[in-house]
C-alpha cells in the first residue's frame, strides 16, 4: 500500500532538494562514480513501488510513487547513478477520475510505438472506489498525456484494484494488479489502453500479497510481490517474495508446492540492520554480461524519511530467485554496462 503522509513528503522534498542541490529539485545530476562498486541506497530520496525501462536511447527510466507530486521520473546510464528529470503528469495534465487521490506504483512499458503508463489512484483508505488508469507519451521522458481510467475498485468487483502490472504472451496483453484483497488477471485490447471486450478477471494469488511483478525464465514464470506492512517507518515488516508457475495464468506455487493462492511464498529480500520495510520491486533488468538487477525500496533504519531506492542483483539458484543473503545489500559490484 502507498501510504503518504504530509510530513513524508515534505521532507522527502527537502532531502532531495538538499541532495540535488536545485531551486525546483531537477537541476543537478547525482554524480556518476567511476567506481567499480557502489552503495546504497542509490537514490538519496524518497521513490517507492519503483518501474523501470531501457529507453530508445540507451538511457534507462525509472518511474515511481508520487512522494514528488505527479509521478517522478528518473533517468540513469548504469541504474546506479540517477537523475530527477521530470514528472509525467503536471498539474494540468494530472489524472483526476479520484478527486483528491493520489498518482501510486506506476508501470512503464513499451507498446505499439508508444510508452505506456499504467497508474494507481487512490486516498489513503478509498479501497471501494481507488482504481487503474494509463497514459501515453512518444518519449519516456513524457510528458505523458492521460487516456483516463480502465476501472475502479467498485466497478470490476476487485477491493483496493491498485498496483497494475504489464505482461504480454502468445499474442495477447494482461494487466494483473491487486493490494491484499487478492491479485487478480484480466487481458487487455491490442493496444493496450482499455479491457478487451466481455473479457472477465482471473484470481491468481490470496490476500498476502500486492505490488506484482512477473518475469519469465526459462521454463517458468515468477511472480514477485510484497507482503507485510510498507509505511511504518522502522517498524515496517514489508519484504519482497516469490512463487512460480509453467504458465503466466497459474499456479503459482512456493518450493514445497503451496499455492500463492492459499498464501504460499518464498522470500526473496528481508530486512537487515540497516534497510527495514524492503519490497515493491522493478523490473529485472540485464546487464552487457548477463547478469540479472533488481531495483525496489526500503527504509533506511538510520534516516527512516521516506522510502529510498534500493539495487541488487539476482542469483539463480536450482531454478529460483535469491538476492545476497536474503537482505539488501550495502555495497556490492556495479552492474556491467558500458
Amino acid at each position: 500500500m502507498k501510504k503518504m503522509y504530509l510530513s513524508l513528503f515534505l521532507a522527502t522534498t527537502i532531502s532531495f532538494t538538499n541532495g540535488c542541490n536545485g531551486e525546483e529539485g531537477v537541476d543537478k545530476i547525482i554524480e556518476k562514480s567511476e567506481e567499480t562498486t557502489y552503495s546504497n541506497p542509490v537514490y538519496p530520496g524518497s521513490m517507492p513501488d519503483p518501474s523501470i525501462i531501457k529507453g530508445r536511447d540507451g538511457n534507462y527510466y525509472l518511474y515511481a510513487t508520487e512522494d514528488i507530486r505527479n509521478t517522478p521520473i528518473c533517468k540513469s546510464e548504469d541504474l546506479v547513478s540517477w537523475e530527477l528529470i521530470g514528472t509525467a503528469f503536471s498539474e494540468e495534465t494530472r489524472p483526476d477520475f479520484e478527486p483528491n487521490g493520489g498518482l501510486w506504483a506506476p508501470d512503464i512499458n513499451y507498446i505499439n510505438d508508444q510508452y505506456v503508463l499504467y497508474y494507481s489512484m487512490s486516498v489513503w483508505g478509498g479501497g471501494n472506489t481507488c482504481g487503474i488508469g494509463v497514459a501515453t507519451a512518444a518519449s519516456p521522458q513524457g510528458p505523458f498525456n492521460d487516456q483516463g481510467k480502465l476501472f475502479r475498485s467498485n466497478e470490476i468487483g476487485v477491493h483496493n484494484s491498485i498496483d497494475p502490472f504489464y505482461i504480454e504472451e502468445d499474442g495477447k496483453k494482461y494487466l494483473f494488479w491487486g493490494s491484499f484483497f487478492g491479485i487478480y488477471a484480466i487481458e487487455l485490447t491490442d493496444d493496450g489502453l482499455s479491457l478487451k471486450y466481455k473479457a472477465e478477471k482471473k484470481q491468481i494469488a490470496g490476500t498476502a500479497f500486492e505490488g506484482v511483478y512477473i518475469h519469465k525464465k526459462d521454463n517458468y514464470y515468477y511472480m514477485f510481490a510484497s507482503v507485510g506492512s510498507c509505511c511504518e517507518g522502522v517498524n515496517s515488516t514489508y519484504h519482497l517474495v516469490v512463487g512460480r508457475s509453467e504458465s503466466l495464468l497459474g499456479p503459482y506455487v512456493d518450493k514445497e508446492g503451496k499455492d500463492m493462492m492459499d498464501n504460499g511464498y518464498e522470500v526473496v529480500i528481508g530486512s537487515n540492520e540497516k534497510f527495514v520495510g524492503n519490497g515493491h520491486c522493478s523490473e529485472i533488468i540485464q546487464d552487457n554480461e548477463g547478469v540479472d538487477w533488481i531495483l525496489y525500496h526500503g527504509i533506511e533504519v538510520e534516516n527512516p524519511v521516506g522510502r529510498v531506492l534500493l539495487l541488487d542483483q539476482v542469483h539463480w539458484e536450482n531454478g529460483w530467485p535469491t538476492v545476497n543473503d536474503g537482505t539488501p545489500s550495502i555495497s556490492a559490484k556495479k552492474p556491467v554496462l558500458e
